[in-house]
């Protein structure tokens, strides 16, 4: 077999090159060399994969505690900040619902007390029961500040920059029997309002006070001021204008310096012909029985209780007179606009022997 001149038969080499096992040798280095440099790679990439893992674990582990614990030192995060369910909106009916419950709350929280609130007033009726109405925003108000009333030996006073500017009353009928006049002056009264007459609550018939007359000249002759009531039982407007014709005629030839006053009121206890009017009948006769007043010259005058005022006449129909409110106390919380009080009907005062009606006036009727 003929062998290739280029290869030595002693070493296997090709002549001239490189020898096979050196060659071999190299080889096998540069594979290991290989496989350590991947091996170290593999070791360093395993060494951060460990590493990450463990800090993810760590910042996993945190986080639960801070789920658990609500708090954690240096943060304000609480569990509620974590809360999943904040990620969804609410439907809009359960805001809705949700709305209308906190309003029920606030509304049933910001109930009012009427004797706090300034918007009502406490009417008491003759059976002692109780009612707070609503004042109206509509009527006139009075501007007096009782702070400024006194009261001594039973006689009100009211002043205003520290002078006196009211007068003090008495209003009489039969009722009170003979009055001494002279002795009711020194006592400080300014006047007298004199009740002229009364229909009858059953029969409707008119009837002249059987005193009238010696009253009036009486009082006159005294140096006191006179008014004059008439009480009213009229059912219709034809009724209130006869009984203001019936005070005119009676009156005519004294001289009636303050108001000529319509008087109406229930009866208590007994069956009276005005039950059966409308708070409008009510109103439309007294109307009737004022205006007759007025057109003959005099000043027209309502008297009534806080009770009559409020709740059985339309005071808005009635703004045109004086109002004379009967109420016994020291301060009077009727809320609207009147010119002369009855504050006792149980007085003591020098003139009049046993109970004595008084009044006082903001007012000096006799100089208008």
């Amino acid at each position: 077999m003929r062998l290739d001149e280029d290869y030595d038969y002693d070493y296997g080499e090709r002549k001239g090159g490189i020898p096979v096992g050196t060659a071999a040798i190299a080889i096998v280095a540069l594979m290991a060399l290989v496989l350590v440099i991947v091996f170290m790679n593999d070791s360093k990439k395993n060494s951060s994969n460990s590493n990450h893992n463990l800090n993810t674990q760590t910042q996993v582990k945190q986080s639960e505690d801070v789920s658990q614990n609500d708090y954690i030192s240096g943060s304000t995060l609480t569990a509620d900040d974590l809360d999943i369910w904040d990620m969804y909106p609410v439907e809009e009916s359960e805001e809705v619902a949700s709305s209308e419950k906190k309003k029920e709350k606030e509304s049933e929280e910001v109930i009012e007390d009427p004797a706090e609130d300034g918007k009502h007033t406490k009417i008491t009726y003759a059976d002692g029961t109780e009612e707070w109405v609503l004042i109206s925003p509509y009527l006139t108000k009075h501007t007096y500040d009782f702070t400024n009333l006194v009261c001594q030996s039973n006689i009100m006073k009211y002043y205003e920059n520290g002078k006196k500017i009211s007068y003090l009353g008495a209003d009489i009928s039969k009722y009170q029997d003979y009055i001494d006049f002279a002795a009711l002056k020194s006592a400080g009264v300014d006047y007298v309002m004199i009740r002229v007459g009364a229909r009858g609550y059953s029969t409707g018939q008119i009837t002249l006070d059987e005193n009238f007359d010696d009253n009036i000249i009486r009082a006159q002759e005294a140096g006191l001021d006179v008014g004059v009531y008439f009480y009213s039982q009229a059912v219709t407007e034809e009724e209130a204008i006869e009984e203001a014709n019936f005070v005119l005629e009676h009156i005519q030839n004294y001289q009636v310096t303050y108001p000529v006053a319509f008087w109406m009121e229930n009866i208590s206890n007994d069956k009276a012909r005005i039950d059966e009017l409308s708070k409008n009948d009510k109103t439309t006769i007294a109307r009737a029985f004022l205006n007759t007043v007025k057109d003959a010259g005099y000043m027209p005058m309502v008297y009534g209780t806080k009770e009559w005022l409020i709740k059985d006449v339309d005071l808005s129909k009635l703004s045109d007179y004086d109002i004379w409110l009967s109420q016994n106390g020291d301060v009077p919380d009727y809320p609207y606009r009147f010119s002369m009080w009855q504050y006792s009907s149980t007085g003591d005062i020098d003139g009049i022997s046993g109970y004595a009606d008084l009044n006082i006036t903001f007012i000096d009727y006799s100089a208008k």
